[in-house]
């Protein structure tokens, strides 16, 4: 008897394994698609874009855009994002995740972002361009300068 019902389940997962196989040739390749592709950004150029719904979404009604450098050790940044079409955030993300620094409003009195820091460790950073609340978003300009320290 035991015999009998270890050969019955033999069976059954062999036609089910062999099932599973045939229904996968049968399945056209496709390519996967990339979720996440934040854009590469380089010092002392300014970035004209778009902030839409296409970006990535907050989870606060509002979307976000990505772009990333490679910074060292010691460089001083300053970070520029404005918009007359929505009250921007600007983010500096390291490496592992953890938020640098950010900055909703700039010195100014605007709803412009303006931030400084110093990076402590050699790394890819992301800049994360977000807007304020449940706003989708708009056009926007971004610049990051690396600040040279006095006396170079």
């Amino acid at each position: 008897m035991v015999r009998l019902f270890s050969s019955s389940w033999y069976w059954i997962l062999s036609l089910g394994l062999a099932g599973s196989a045939i229904a996968m040739l049968e399945l056209p390749a496709t390519a996967q698609r990339k979720i996440y592709d934040p854009v590469p950004i380089s010092s002392d150029n300014e970035i004209a874009d778009t902030l839409s719904e296409r970006d990535i979404p907050t989870g606060e009604g509002g979307f976000a855009r990505d772009y990333f450098m490679q910074l060292e050790k010691g460089d001083q940044i300053a970070i520029d994002l404005t918009s007359e079409e929505f009250d921007t955030i600007v983010t500096l993300i390291a490496s592992d995740g953890s938020t640098i620094a950010e900055n909703d409003d700039g010195p100014d009195g605007t709803t412009n972002s303006l931030l400084f820091s110093r990076i402590t460790e050699n790394g890819k950073y992301i800049i994360r361009v977000r807007a304020f609340g449940e706003t989708s978003g708009g056009k926007f300009q971004l610049k990051l300068t690396r600040l040279k320290p006095a006396g170079q």
